[in-house]
């Protein structure tokens, strides 16, 4: 029988991630795009987005943008598995707070928040919930009252 170990309290609580950003020249040919008309938005988007494939809000605002769920559902999905693989490259281990006061992980929770709507209007309930509690798992005061 293993001894009993005594649980590890911090006083700051979990730790918490906050993302790289982006360079400057992707968020500025982002708000670009976004500042275009509705009608050539989501091509100005997606040229920003092939042109930097890493740029997370760029996924998030192309899921945004889709036309239809499915294309909607790709685009949130990529920019959650590219979010992922970029926090652990910024040290989370699988636990901890993203939280959205941090411009840095907007693009990460916004492309989490859109597999999570367009998940459930799909009808893929599993994973919309498991995105709902991951989000707020990552941010307890999720959703933030300037979500966009």
């Amino acid at each position: 029988m293993t001894e009993p170990r005594p649980v590890q309290l911090t006083p700051t609580g979990p730790p918490e991630t906050v993302l790289d950003p982006e360079p400057p020249e992707v968020v500025h040919a982002l708000a670009a795009a976004m500042a275009r008309p509705e009608d050539e938005r989501r091509a100005a988007v997606a040229a920003v987005v092939a042109g930097a494939p890493r740029a997370l809000d760029g996924w998030a605002r192309l899921g945004q943008l889709a036309r239809d769920d499915v294309e909607a559902y790709a685009a949130f999905r990529v920019g959650y598995h590219r979010g992922l693989d970029r926090l652990r490259q910024n040290g989370w281990r699988g636990s901890g707070y993203v939280r959205w006061s941090h411009p840095e992980n907007r693009g990460f929770l916004r492309s989490l928040h859109g597999l999570a709507t367009v998940a459930a209007r799909i009808g893929e309930v599993d994973e919309a919930e498991r995105c709902a509690t991951f989000l707020t798992q990552l941010d307890p005061g999720w959703p933030p009252p300037d979500l966009d």
